[in-house]
């Protein structure tokens, strides 16, 4: 039962912010108990599709909004500013990131990746340029232009029923290489944020790379991420 409503709140059949049927409900459409029912609801609770809300029911929430990962505020969360992201690389075969804190599995460095960078812009103004990474023997390529609300997030939830887990991150403040300066429009050594991240998701040994570099003058960094 619990995958059943989980799946459509997955495809976005069942909206951000609405209501699930009353428990009442649930028991008529699948012909079982209360608490049968109670404990689907708990285990949505418990992997964060939904929050009970006293005199309401059961609302459907943000499932990446509990998961502590980074965005840029101002580009994600406010709908008063322009946002853009550009393309300069489409995804390709490609090797892994030598520079990558974290250890790759044998099978990743067995397997070749999808490699695809992207920059974002508020306001017409660079402010994150990304690098990422998966493994082609969990997932072919991708064309952006095919990416659900141009997100890669929400193309793996709805089209693959593939969820992000969790991270792991590394910050570290650096001077701009020339590379990151041209592409943020900023001195070549100003200070930036560069964060690594490894993705855990919900597929068994499929993993999410990125590499991100922020110039955070302006927009400051939040606590989630949305790829």
């Amino acid at each position: 039962m619990q995958h059943y409503f989980a799946k459509k709140i997955q495809k976005g059949q069942l909206p951000i912010g609405s209501y699930l049927p009353s428990e009442h409900e649930i028991c008529e459409q699948f012909g079982t108990t209360r608490t049968t029912v109670r404990r689907a609801l708990d285990e949505l609770l418990k992997a964060g599709f939904i929050e009970k809300e006293k005199g309401r029911g059961s609302r459907i929430v943000e499932w990446r909004k509990s998961l502590g990962l980074l965005t840029v505020k101002g580009f994600s969360e406010s709908l008063n500013q322009r946002k853009k992201t550009v393309v300069l690389q489409e995804p390709i075969m490609s090797s892994w990131n030598e520079g990558s804190p974290f250890p790759f599995t044998k099978k990743e460095q067995l397997a070749k990746a999808a490699y695809f960078q992207r920059l974002r812009f508020v306001n017409d103004k660079a402010i994150m340029l990304e690098h990422n990474w998966y493994s082609l023997d969990q997932l072919p390529i991708l064309k952006t232009k095919d990416f659900v609300d141009g997100s890669f997030f929400k193309t793996l939830s709805q089209r693959f029923l593939i969820e992000i887990k969790g991270t792991e991150q590394e910050l570290r403040a650096e001077k701009a290489s020339p590379t990151v300066a041209k592409h943020l429009n900023i001195s070549e050594g100003s200070p930036i944020l560069h964060i690594s991240l490894r993705f855990t998701t919900s597929r068994p040994g499929l993993h999410l790379y990125s590499e991100v570099y922020c110039n955070t003058n302006k927009y400051p960094i939040t606590n989630r991420y949305f790829l």
